[in-house]
């Protein structure tokens, strides 16, 4: 319970603030009964202010987080820059994958290379991240399954580097999604979508309690879509399944159970376009019947908790997944420097793996003297297998003004063929003290060991690798009001390479301002960071072998801003700015260049309206957006680049009803054109304008 004075000038403080920065926060008001006593005898009651500390549904702002740990903490408490965007912020921008989901957040940059669908394309802080789900690695995206937002009911995004918490990671960051689990009441909704590219979808997330002392809970999340990419010869199916039950024997005890089933029939890409050109993006240069992206994946969750009381208590999550996923296209992979033909290549991928992982811990809160305490110890335990081939090879030149297709090839030549096994033990700690309510220390420790055997197919090598690492983190906060905290942090971060090299390393120092204003829900988060990758494989000149002789720097700012401005308006708003730099590199030329696809400048800001309904008509909302990308470079050797952007997005939904909404979302408003990945062999547009309308039911 915190002391406040009447709140005046809020709008000039929001402004103050909004120059400080920001991130994810819900504050709630309430008038108690401090009392003072006049000459008279007269009693006054000034205003007291209440923080909730859990969420609010229905909010964009999120007032707490796993922050660089595994312990929740309040946003004015964690020493870390923390994103969360909440089922609300989705549900506002029509968010339908992850690249979008996280397309409004300070730090983070998505879409670079383009309408290419292969995987989740995006960097944090100039680094891809490894993400995460319900706290358990998924490993790095780029190269991964495209995960289903539709899935999560919130993502976290934790900038910087946190290996002492989640294990191996670069050290930009890390993304973590949580899975929806079923809820104490019944719940549920419905909706219908038609849009471009032929795009037809139907989804179900739908919940109740099985029994009337609500000790036992489902859930059940569908989705399936039938649709195409921007040209003819393309497809963007999906079929989504996720059940979950919940037991509750006890008001200290919760296991959940979750299975999801995802089955994808979709295309790699368009395979570009050739450099120098500029075509309709309806065009197609690949081979129409060898254009293939599959996913076929099963996952198995679990996740207890139990509260022993006295401050004890315990968690254990465990997941495991058996995937299965291919893609194989022709793309362009250069001008034959002869009329309008261009060269192509066939590319192949088949991958199988299966992962088991499971995290438990053990988390202590007690209180002595003016000094607050929650100790964490936990362990972890992963092993996976996956098989893995790759085919490369020719394939017949096109010409761009009269394309001619020549089907599907008979074979493709295998370049790659191999098969791993990778287990993965660690044991880690966290300790947060407290010190008179204004103070916070965070330390947190943590050794990973990572054993890893490669079978070679083609070439009857066996490699392995034995990793044992040790990592940690430090943060202060200095809470200097009960809406002002600053603090500086610490942390390391490590990586494994190619086997039989040392693994990469990264450590990052950051300062930063948190404002949580007491009079109204919104936070404000401002943080600069200074932060090294290094034992980076490269080639040294001197040997021709691979050698961990890289090193690359990143130093930058994150301004945030989530706020509901009115009760009828809300606003996020982000800035970042990255300085990157190649140190050491292996080839002279490089060092001193600027990271590949890490622009300088970045920001977005999406504003969403209610006007309420009357007696004649619903309520209505507006929202809209815009993004801005400076201009980076495709390639390390910094031969070629693209230029800034601004990107629109717009929202309109109308309530029907109490129970139903009609809603139409459009995403690249002007539909802006630029080349997001080029230079080399082929340029690769960003996706074109995106019109949905969807007919939402809840109940």
């Amino acid at each position: 319970m915190t002391k406040s004075g009447p709140f005046t000038g809020m709008q000039g403080r929001m402004l103050i603030a909004a120059l400080l920065g920001c991130s994810s926060v819900i504050a709630v008001s309430a008038t108690g009964a401090w009392a003072q006593q006049t000459d008279d005898g007269v009693i006054i009651l000034e205003p007291i202010v209440l923080r909730a500390d859990g969420d609010q549904p229905g909010s964009i702002v999120a007032m707490q987080s796993a922050g660089a740990g595994k312990i929740q903490t309040p946003f004015l408490d964690s020493a870390a820059s923390v994103s969360v965007i909440t089922e609300a912020e989705i549900k506002q921008r029509g968010a339908e994958t992850v690249e979008e989901v996280l397309s409004y957040t300070a730090g983070v940059v998505t879409d670079q290379y383009g309408a290419d669908d292969r995987f989740d394309y995006f960097k944090v802080r100039g680094f891809y991240p490894n993400a995460y789900r319900d706290g358990l690695s998924l490993g790095n995206p780029f190269g991964s399954v495209r995960e289903e937002a539709y899935a999560f009911d919130r993502v976290e995004v934790l900038k910087g580097a946190n290996s002492t918490a989640f294990g191996v990671s670069d050290p930009g960051g890390s993304v973590n999604y949580s899975t929806k689990l079923p809820k104490t009441e019944r719940f549920g909704e419905a909706y219908v979508t038609g849009g471009s590219n032929d795009r037809a979808e139907a989804g179900l997330d739908v919940g109740d309690n099985l029994t009337k002392d609500d000790t036992l809970s489902y859930r059940l999340t569908a989705k399936v879509r039938d649709g195409k990419s921007e040209y003819e010869a393309s497809r963007n199916d999906e079929k989504f399944l996720m059940g979950g039950l919940t037991w509750r024997p006890t008001d200290a005890t919760k296991l959940s159970v979750v299975v999801d089933v995802l089955d994808r029939d979709a295309v790699p890409g368009s395979g570009g376009f050739p450099i120098g050109t500029d075509f309709d993006r309806s065009e197609f240069f690949g081979e129409p019947d060898f254009n293939y992206r599959g996913t076929d994946r099963t996952t198995a969750s679990v996740m207890f908790d139990h509260d022993f009381g006295g401050g004890l208590s315990v968690g254990t999550n465990l997941r495991y997944s058996d995937t299965a996923s291919d893609f194989g296209y022709a793309y362009v992979s250069g001008n034959s420097g002869v009329g309008t033909i261009a060269n192509r290549a066939f590319f192949t991928s088949d991958n199988k793996g299966h992962q088991l992982i499971v995290d438990a811990r053990l988390q202590y809160d007690t209180y002595f003297a003016d000094v607050d305490s929650r100790s964490l110890l936990g362990i972890e335990y992963s092993k996976s297998s996956q098989s893995e081939t790759l085919g490369f090879g020719a394939a017949p030149d096109i010409d761009w003004v009269n394309p001619v297709y020549t089907g599907a090839p008979d074979s493709v030549p295998t370049i790659t063929d191999t098969f791993t096994r990778q287990r993965g033990r660690a044991i880690y700690a966290q300790q947060d003290l407290t010190f008179s309510g204004r103070y916070i220390a965070s330390v947190g420790l943590r050794h990973d060991w990572l054993d890893s055997t490669e079978t070679n197919h083609l070439s009857g090598v066996i490699g392995s690798s034995d990793i044992s690492e040790t990592t940690g983190r430090i943060g202060l906060t200095y809470k200097a009001t009960d809406e002002v905290s600053v603090y500086g942090s610490f942390a390391q971060s490590v990586a494994p390479a190619e086997l039989g090299l040392e693994p990469e390393r990264g450590e990052q120092y950051e300062l930063g301002v948190k404002y949580a204003p007491l009079a109204n829900r919104a936070i404000f988060s401002a943080a600069i960071y200074d932060l090294t990758k290094d034992n980076i494989t490269r080639t040294d000149p001197a040997t021709n072998l691979q050698s961990t002789i890289g090193e690359v720097r990143v130093r930058g700012l994150d301004l945030e801003a989530k706020a509901e401005v009115t009760p009828n308006m809300t606003l996020t708003a982000a800035y970042s700015y990255m300085d990157s730099q190649i140190v050491r590199n292996g080839t002279a030329g490089n060092e001193g260049n600027s990271l590949a696809l890490v622009p300088e400048h970045s920001g977005s800001v999406w504003m969403h309206y209610l006007v309420d309904g009357n007696q004649t008509r619903g309520d209505m909302t507006f929202g809209l957006g815009a993004r801005y990308v400076g201009g980076y470079e495709y390639d390390d050797a910094n031969t070629a680049s693209t230029g800034g952007h601004v990107m629109l997005d717009a929202s309109y939904a109308y309530q029907v009803n109490e129970q139903t909404q009609l809603s139409v979302h459009v995403s690249n408003l002007t539909d802006m054109k630029y080349s997001a990945y080029g230079g080399l062999y082929a340029d690769f547009y960003n996706a074109g304008r995106e019109v949905s309308a969807t007919l939402r039911r809840n109940w």
